[in-house]
């Protein structure tokens, strides 16, 4: 499971003129800090949005690569690379 540390809320904030370790973010001196209400709320909008894409990343790494794709086009069996995929979109369904 992914977590998102304090630097990476603050980056998605502010932008990249930053610098610090996963907890400690130092910023330039022309850039206004975020609150540590807005880092929170930042760190939740983050890990809801990387969890609602579970399916996608679950789909992507079963997913036929490009070259069995290739081989599928070239040796005409595009109907078993499609059954394969939709196999794997049920699997992994989107959710609502």
């Amino acid at each position: 499971m992914k977590t998102f540390t304090k630097f990476q809320a603050a980056y998605s904030l502010v932008g990249p003129n930053i610098w610090g370790t996963d907890d400690e973010v130092y910023y330039d001196s022309d850039q206004t800090p975020p609150t540590d209400a807005e880092i929170d709320a930042e760190l939740i909008r983050l890990q809801t949005e990387y969890d609602a894409l579970e399916y996608a990343r679950k789909r992507e790494a079963e997913y036929p690569s490009i070259q069995e794709c290739v081989h599928a086009i070239l040796d005409d069996d595009l109907d078993a690379l499609q059954a394969k995929r939709a196999s794997i979109k049920d699997t992994y369904p989107k959710p609502e």
